[in-house]
């Protein structure tokens, strides 16, 4: 197959970063053993919730992959992974094929215990979030019953940023603690946005 018909895939995960059993994790291996071009961002070692060090170590994987083969991108975000190629998207005009952006997390409401507060949050970058559309085809994949993000402020979100909504019914916030290692959906929304 052809460069051009098979895009590099991205991914951006949230500021858990790497899960071993994450479907993330578990779809970029798959996909590199079948001979995909596949990179994730790196987890960071300092400023872990600064969305401008986030931002910025996306932009740089851009950068490195596409100075070695250049050609179409996908991007897969999870979670604040969604909000960082959201935040990207807005100063950044690398060309992109289209994004998967998995349960995208409502940074502008209180969050559950665990979690960052909408101060820690302010002060680190991630709001507000960028409602503008996005320079690119994708794709927000919601939870029914995500704890991170009420259905209808996911599908504002997805109207804003000119995707297209898909609803997967209840499924947590799409994690191993949701009960997701594999997510076989992922690789079908993706071949929907290389079509």
């Amino acid at each position: 197959m052809t460069r051009s018909a098979r895009p590099t895939v991205v991914f951006v995960p949230g500021l858990r970063d790497h899960v071993r059993d994450h479907w993330q994790t578990l779809t970029a291996d798959r996909l590199a053993r079948a001979g995909r071009a596949v990179h994730t961002v790196a987890p960071l070692t300092v400023d872990r919730l600064s969305r401008a060090a986030r931002v910025a170590a996306l932009d740089d994987l851009l950068d490195n992959a596409l100075s070695r083969d250049p050609g179409p991108i996908l991007l897969v975000g999870h979670s604040a992974g969604t909000i960082t190629i959201a935040h990207w998207a807005q100063r950044h005009r690398v060309p992109i094929q289209g994004a998967l952006l998995a349960t995208p997390p409502d940074f502008e409401t209180p969050l559950p215990d665990g979690y960052p507060t909408p101060e820690e949050l302010a002060m680190n970058g991630w709001t507000p979030v960028p409602r503008a559309p996005l320079p690119f085809p994708s794709v927000v994949a919601a939870s029914a019953n995500d704890p991170l993000a009420a259905a209808e402020r996911v599908a504002r979100l997805a109207g804003d940023w000119g995707s297209r909504l898909v609803e997967l019914g209840p499924v947590g916030h799409l994690n191993p603690a949701s009960g997701f290692g594999e997510w076989s959906r992922a690789e079908e929304l993706l071949h929907e946005l290389v079509r």
